[in-house]
Order: C-alpha cells, then structure tokens, then sequence
C-alpha cells in the first residue's frame, strides 16, 4: 500500500489481511454483514457580522461490526481501529442464534460517481477564509438594504473499506464540499431572510469561481428583498403549484420515506403491499438515482458494498419498487437497490433515498400558473415535519406568491402547505417540462441519523393543497 493511498489512514494499526481475517472469523457463521472500516476528515467555516465567527477541523476513524441472521441484527463499533478493539466487538455477535443461510456477496462495480482527492487539504487555510471575505464583501456592495451576511463554508472526506466474512473487499473515498449564503435585507424597520446553497461530491475550486459565489448572492438576495415586500399568506384548501428543483423536498419527506423497504416490509407504510397498484396521477413518475456523477446524494457503492443504480419507484402513476438495503430486500424476497446507507462507522446501515427526483412531463410551466384563478405559487422551501409511516407532512415556505388570475401576484409570508403525500400523488394535473435538482444542500434525517441527499422534480399543479396563512 504506497503512501499516497486513503486507505493508509484505514490501516495504520490493522493491515489488511487482518481486516479480511478478523471478518472471516467472526462473521462467515451469520447469514450477512460486513467490517466497515472509516476515517474522515471534516473542515467548516462560518463568517457572519463581516468576520471569521468559527473555524473547525475534525478527523475520526473508527469500525462498525455487524452480524446478521434472519431478522436479527447485532452491532457493536469503536472509533480504534486495531485487532484487539475488534475482538472485543465481536463478543457482541455472540448474541445471534447461529444462522448459515449466507447472502451472496454485493456486484462489483468499476464505475465511479466522483474522484478520490481530498478537498481539505487542495485548499490552503487563508484562500478559504479569503472567499468567505469576499462573499460578504460582495453581498453587502449589492445594496444598501442588506443588514447582515452569513456565509457557510464546508467539506467533508471519507475513506471507506467494507469487508465481508466471505473474502468480498469493496473501497470508496467521498468528497463533499458546500458553500451556503444567507442575506439579512431591512426596510423600514422590517428585516427578511434570503438563503442559497450550492454543493457536490467534488472539489471546492467550483464553488471558488466567482460567477458561482455571485450566483448565491443574487439569488439569496433576490428572496430576502422580495420576502421584504411580503404580505400575510391566506389559509384554506386551495390549487398550488410547486416550482422546480428544490421544492422536491417536500415529494422526498411527503413520499420517498415510505417508498423505502424498511417501512414496507413491517407493514407500516401508506405504500405497503400496493406494487403494480395506481399510487399516483398518470405522468407521475418517481426515480432514486445514486449513480450521477458528484451529486450530493450520489455514491459509488452504498455502505453494505453495493453498487448504487437508477431505481424505479412509481411509473405513470403506477408503484414499481421499494429502496432496498441487503437485510429488507433479503426477507421481502427482492434485490438490493443499493439504498443501504449509513451516518458513520457508529451506526448500522438501513434503506435510505440518494438522489430522489419526479420525471418532468409535457407541459409548459408558465402555463400551469395560467389555469390557476386563485392559489399558490411556491418558490423555495424551508423547515418541515413529516409523519413517514403516513405521509402526512407540514411544509414552510420560504418564498412563496399569490396566485391570481393565472398570474404570479405579490409575495406572501408565513405560508405553510399541509397534506399527505400519498393523496397529494393523486392530485398531480400538471407536470411542467423544466425537471431540475436541487443545487447541493439537502440533509436527510431518518432514526437518529444524519445522510446528505438530493432532490428535485418539474414544475407542478396539485389541485388542492390545505394551505396554513396568517391573513385575516
């Protein structure tokens, strides 16, 4: 192993025919499982009020142990990664009723969603803090309504190697960097928020080009000055149309969760049991996509080895597939999709969405707007709760307009989109041409754990979405 090889930061106390030794040892007598060896590092900047505010730095490293036989899973995990550490772990395995149904080993893959260089240290220190200056630099020349800016500066990379009890080795090296604006606009007394985000499994000289900081800063400040303009948004069960890219976030909560095998092989998803059933409108039609190239929620493998691929879920309207980890896809009879994700080392994998995205249809979106007398227009989401075993979710908007007369009207504020996914699917009467993702930003969050995500879609009519306003 040279010295410019990631994994030596996996074995500096465990070479690797330990590693391969110690899984054979102690998990070929369970039906499945892994060693998941990992060392990260981390690095994020937040500069706020026009000067450095935070400046971290972390590595970690660590292995999860996991065994499995039938239903049963036992896990164990340390952030030392040695043979001795590992040996104790494994008393945990004990736990498991011997089991040897084996599960065959994952497909290779020879395609990669992203390159190897780790983007902490391409970087010196002093140019990362020199774009956080010229960021809030540039957004305060913008205009003199600007009060304050924030901006966010973020990387992450990962060396992975998963080892299974039957001699299968997979290895992945992930990179993930991000830059996030936030403008703080006052008139009159009154102060708005305005956020753009962009980010990717790459390196950060794109986010260093100029043209893309200036990008963030227009679109972040064109929210906050037209959120300043804003009037109380009105309450009632009305048509809405959802703009494109990001707005997927509400179809990844509202629908994607349930849409994942976990919930569906226990029984407690709206989609449970329903496959080759109409789950939604005709033209509906919903992808997960681990498999595109540096897209946040892209990965090369999935952390049980898997190859990621492009899964069907809904087609035309018609429920196709579940997301699958080995374990549900394993006890429902099915193949894994390569959904199987997890936060870190300290945690077990289970079926989790990557890119998560609605096919664009036929229709022109500007037409959409036109059949609408009265409604929404909603631009950008925030913060949200879902129910995932029903769908039921509860959406902020964070620029959001009146629609009148099948025009775009004023601003409004303080709206709130409340509904079902699996009804809001049924309500789909336009699906516009213009599919877009979102820009790099999104987080998913699912049983304790924390995985990076895409999202998008077209625009889209829904007729009749219960909208919580303030007006009176």
């Amino acid at each position: 192993m040279s010295g410019a090889d990631p994994r030596r930061f996996l074995h500096r106390s465990l070479d690797p025919d330990a590693a391969r030794r110690l899984a054979a040892k102690h998990l070929s007598a369970h039906d499945d499982g892994e060693l998941y060896l990992q060392y990260s590092a981390s690095e994020s900047f937040g500069f706020d009020d026009g000067r450095l505010k935070t400046a971290d730095y972390n590595t970690s490293s660590g292995f999860g142990l996991r065994g499995v036989s039938g239903e049963t899973t036992a896990f164990s995990h340390a952030n030392e990664i040695s043979e001795a550490a590992i040996e104790r772990a494994a008393a945990t395995l004990k736990l498991l009723d011997p089991r040897h149904q084996p599960a065959p080993p994952p497909p290779r893959t020879n395609q990669a969603m992203y390159g190897a260089d780790d983007p902490l240290s391409l970087v010196p220190f002093a140019e990362k803090v020199a774009l956080c200056e010229a960021v809030d630099a540039a957004a305060r020349a913008r205009d003199p309504r600007v009060a304050q800016v924030s901006v966010a500066l973020a990387a992450t990379w990962s060396v992975i190697d998963i080892v299974r009890g039957d001699g299968f080795v997979a290895h992945d090296v992930r990179p993930l960097v991000r830059l996030g604006v936030q403008i703080v606009a006052e008139q009159n007394g009154r102060r708005e928020t305005g956020y753009h985000g962009v980010g990717g499994r790459y390196l950060y000289q794109p986010l260093f080009a100029e043209s893309e900081w200036n990008r963030a800063i227009d679109i972040a400040l064109a929210q906050a000055l037209t959120n300043l303009d804003s009037v109380a948004a009105p309450a009632g069960e009305m048509p809405v149309v959802l703009g494109p890219g990001w707005p997927g976030v509400l179809l990844h909560e509202a629908v994607g969760h349930g849409l994942e095998g976990d919930f569906n092989r226990k029984g407690t998803s709206a989609f449970s049991g329903r496959l080759g059933e109409r789950v939604a409108a005709p033209g509906v039609t919903v992808i997960d996509d681990g498999a595109m190239l540096q897209r946040r929620g892209s990965l090369t493998i999935d952390d049980e080895g898997t190859p990621t691929g492009r899964t069907t879920l809904i087609e035309d309207g018609i429920l196709k597939g579940y997301l699958q980890d080995r374990l549900n896809a394993r006890l429902m009879g099915m193949t894994p999709t390569g959904n199987g994700r997890r936060e870190s080392f300290a945690h077990s994998p289970m079926p989790r969405m990557t890119n998560t995205f609605m096919l664009g249809g036929n229709d022109d979106p500007g037409e959409l707007v036109e059949r609408v007398r009265d409604g929404i227009y909603a631009k950008s989401f925030g913060g949200g709760q879902v129910d995932i075993t029903n769908g039921k979710f509860v959406f902020s908007c964070t620029e959001a307009y009146r629609i009148r007369g099948g025009k775009i009207a004023e601003p409004i504020k303080g709206a709130t989109l409340i509904g079902d996914g699996p009804t809001v699917l049924t309500r789909v009467k336009g699906i516009g041409n213009d599919l877009s993702l979102d820009e790099g930003i999104g987080i998913c969050g699912k049983g304790g754990q924390s995985v990076p995500a895409g999202v998008g879609q077209p625009t889209l009519l829904i007729d009749g979405l219960t909208v919580g306003g303030t007006a009176a």
